[in-house]
């Protein structure tokens, strides 16, 4: 499998969905599959939502197990030789944060992401100096080489936002705190917004700011988050369930059952409704821009 925007999360995890459809219909629990197979049920459970790679063979001993037709077993088995396919973020595994290649790999697959963050511009969008004030505050004592490495990681992922096939159409709500915290300085935050204003312009890319005029609405509940979500096959079903993700201080949270998405995707557009036009929101992040270069 080419490196590219598909990545090697998707096939893990629909390789996962299967195995784990097969186990059910044997009737069989994860604890019982694991002790036919001689695995831990950990193992089970990684393979299941799509955490690891899989040998072909790790694959056959499964169906076998799970009594599933030949046909399947060898469709199966080749879907385990993509598995192993290394998406570019690989190259940064030292400083990757434990699972968060889940989610590089869910960003690079992504026909298009809803997303609303309240406090921080969100990493598709940020200055190089941004990234680097964000990142040694959440990672503290980090070593100057380790942070390097983090921002390089940050702003290579922005590439996805003007690649020349299929970038993903984004649609960005920022609350209007975003817009006043000097983060690293006013200095840094004039060029951060200056950049915002920027790729505001980007045929795919819409930010919309929710004004603190607004008052209560969803993403007050919510918190920050992102609805990632995933080009249609040709018989025009999605390729990938459609995926939360918010991120934590000790890790992210993934929900992909469709009442879940179906409740954050209403949040979303009540967030959406609550926020300025593309216009007025540019109007303020100028304003906003010149308060920080007066400093």
């Amino acid at each position: 499998m080419a490196e590219g925007p598909t990545g090697s999360t998707v096939p893990r995890r629909q390789l996962g969905r299967h195995l784990r459809d097969l186990r059910n219909r044997a009737r069989l629990t994860v604890r019982a599959a694991a002790k036919k197979l001689e695995w831990s049920e950990a193992k089970m459970w990684r393979i299941e939502t799509g955490q690891t790679s899989l040998r072909s063979l790790d694959v056959q001993a499964m169906c076998t197990v799970y009594g599933a037709p030949s046909d399947l077993t060898e469709a199966l088995m080749g879907l385990a030789k993509e598995t192993k396919a290394r998406g570019w973020w690989h190259a940064y595994g030292d400083v990757i944060p434990e699972g968060f290649d889940v989610y590089v790999g869910l960003e690079e697959s992504a026909a298009g992401i809803s997303w609303y963050e309240s406090d921080v511009v969100p990493g598709l969008l940020q200055t190089e100096r941004y990234t680097r004030e964000v990142t040694r505050t959440h990672i503290r004592g980090i070593s100057e080489t380790d942070l390097d490495g983090r921002v390089r990681l940050r702003i290579e992922r922005q590439a996805l936002l003007t690649r020349a096939t299929d970038p993903p159409i984004l649609r960005v709500a920022l609350g209007e705190a975003v817009l006043h915290r000097p983060i690293g300085g006013h200095e840094v935050m004039a060029e951060q917004l200056a950049h915002l204003i920027y790729v505001s312009e980007l045929p795919n890319l819409t930010i919309r700011v929710v004004p603190f005029a607004a008052g209560m609405h969803e993403g007050v509940v919510t918190g920050p988050f992102e609805i990632l979500r995933f080009p249609v096959n040709g018989d025009g079903v999605d390729s990938e369930p459609p995926t939360v993700y918010a991120d934590g201080y000790t890790g992210g949270l993934y929900l992909d059952k469709p009442r879940e998405v179906e409740q954050y995707d209403a949040a979303f557009e009540g967030i959406w409704e609550s926020s300025l036009d593309e216009q007025a929101s540019r109007r303020l992040m100028s304003e906003v821009a010149g308060s920080h270069e007066q400093g």
